[in-house]
């Protein structure tokens, strides 16, 4: 994760080719800034958010999966907006710390008892 100043092409399509594999498939909603993928070698599938006929997730292979949509990501901005509101704001000079630790421990599937023995340390120290 990222934290980006613009929501523009100049700025999201960057982003979308440092973060992903030439060749790769980028599912996303019909944001325009997404348009030069292409261009660089990734294929874009996008679900159309935008009514009267909303798409959330489309099947394209037509195996009965519906493997076209961008909700695992939608999940984690849900997420990354719950772990911010309990700091009730925070100043935009910090804002790339916090989505650094939420992103760790989005990442973080199992916690050892090594790592938790580490975490306990550094708490000890800082009591000191």
């Amino acid at each position: 994760m990222e934290v980006a100043h613009r929501n523009n092409r100049d700025t999201l399509c960057p982003l979308a080719v440092k973060y992903s594999q030439p060749e790769a498939t980028v599912n996303s909603d019909e944001w325009v800034a997404y348009d030069p993928l292409p261009e660089t070698g990734r294929r874009r599938s996008a679900v159309k958010h935008a009514r009267p006929n909303a798409e959330y997730a489309r099947d394209d292979d037509g195996d009965g999966i519906r493997e076209v949509h961008c909700n695992t990501m939608e999940g984690i901005w849900t997420g990354l907006r719950n772990f911010l509101r309990l700091f009730r704001g925070i100043s935009k000079w910090f804002l790339a710390g916090y989505v650094a630790i939420f992103q760790w421990a989005h990442n973080l599937k199992i916690a050892t008892l090594q790592f938790l023995h580490s975490l306990v340390a550094i708490q000890c120290q800082h009591q000191r």
